[in-house]
């Protein structure tokens, strides 16, 4: 278990952090200002022996759909998604070279930013927030902007890693944040 937190560690996680970064990848201009995709990805539905996220069958009701903003160079977001779908919500994505603007726009504080801004019911879900957040969200309906798991924490949903301590930050109308959630105790 060791040697594979380590390869973990060591290789896949810069892989990931790369890709979010861009490395190598094609210029901004050889996409729109906004591209949507929906599903959020391409890849199959989670296995059945799958731990990585809950499965539909988990959530018999319709859940609400969730619009997430990413990066065109970010990969880490689209596992997230897949984290989410797996949960039972759909997924759209839409691909947007100006995530600054857009996380502005719908009020996520400096500081409390990450590589993706998803939204649902009036609410932003920012970064690498797990499901049962959002689900905890919905069902209490705080008066609230929404969700942040600030920067991109190794082993949340979405990032490959063992689990370390983060915080998931509740981010009120006037954008102050109090911890709604504490994670990889």
């Amino acid at each position: 278990m060791r040697r594979l937190t380590s390869i973990l560690t060591t290789v896949v996680l810069p892989l990931v952090l790369a890709s979010c970064e861009g490395r190598n990848d094609p210029p901004p201009e050889a996409f729109g200002p906004h591209v949507v995709a929906t599903p959020a990805t391409s890849v199959t539905s989670p296995r059945a022996d799958d731990t990585s996220a809950p499965h539909v069958a988990e959530h018999p009701t319709a859940l609400p759909p969730i619009t997430m903003h990413k990066d065109p160079y970010c990969e880490c977001c689209s596992l997230w998604a897949r984290h989410v779908e797996g949960a039972g919500f759909p997924v759209s994505v839409v691909v947007d070279r100006n995530m600054d603007a857009f996380k502005r726009s719908v009020g996520v504080p400096a500081g409390k930013g990450s590589c993706h801004t998803a939204q649902v019911e009036g609410y932003f879900i920012e970064g690498h927030v797990p499901v049962e957040d959002i689900h905890r969200l919905l069902a209490g309906r705080p008066d609230a902007r929404g969700l942040s798991a600030p920067g991109m924490p190794v082993g949340s949903p979405g990032m490959p890693g063992p689990p370390r301590p983060y915080t998931v930050y509740l981010i009120g109308k006037d954008g102050s944040s109090t911890p709604f959630s504490q994670h990889g105790q």
